[in-house]
């Protein structure tokens, strides 16, 4: 379990650093074209802001798209290492004062009711997926199918399902035997 959260959390890390790739290369195109159609360009030298132009610098077309569907991949990649490490951030103000045995119980509760939340969310990204694939919906500008951004994050989804039950498995073994079956926590202290 922990080399499959690894891989997706890798994953998702590479998709995640080349949106931000991609972003910065679109707002510079965005910036040096709209310089080149400046005024103050034109009134320096009016040669420099043709030639700028010329060079086809622009933003990226249908950066938005990639980036919305690119982003929600991630974060489902990024799910399986956090339900595996108990990294999701925390509130624990009320619950530092109940007993240890009561802690261990309601961590396993919430344990389990992120895994049923993750599974429904698996279960309603493969039924919008079908419903985009169903009616050949694409994006405006690029053109791609709807339906592959819906694929993307559901297999990741569904990544996050397998480590989710299997964190929620380990949790209720956890508490009836008293033995760690779950690594380390690296809890979010807040």
């Amino acid at each position: 379990m922990e080399r499959l959260a690894r891989f997706m959390a890798i994953v998702g890390g590479l998709v995640l650093t080349f949106l931000v790739l991609l972003t910065c290369v679109s707002v510079l195109g965005r910036g040096l074209n709209t310089f080149g159609h400046s005024d103050l360009l034109n009134y320096v030298s009016k040669s420099l802001a043709d030639a700028l132009i010329a060079t086809g610098v622009s933003p990226v077309n249908g950066d938005f798209e990639i980036v919305e569907a690119g982003v929600a991949f991630a974060i489902f990649s990024f799910l399986p290492i956090c339900q595996l490490y108990s990294a999701h951030a925390t509130v624990d103000v009320f619950t530092n004062f109940l007993p240890r045995k009561l802690n261990r119980l309601l961590i396993v509760f919430w344990e389990i009711v992120l895994t049923a939340v993750i599974l429904l969310i698996t279960w309603r990204l493969y039924a919008g997926m079908q419903s985009k694939m169903a009616n050949g919906e694409i994006t405006f500008l690029l053109q791609f199918p709807v339906w592959w951004a819906y694929a993307a994050s559901f297999a990741a989804a569904l990544v996050a399902s397998v480590v989710g039950i299997y964190c929620a498995i380990a949790r209720v073994a956890e508490l009836i035997s008293g033995r760690a079956y779950m690594p380390h926590s690296e809890e979010a202290v807040h």
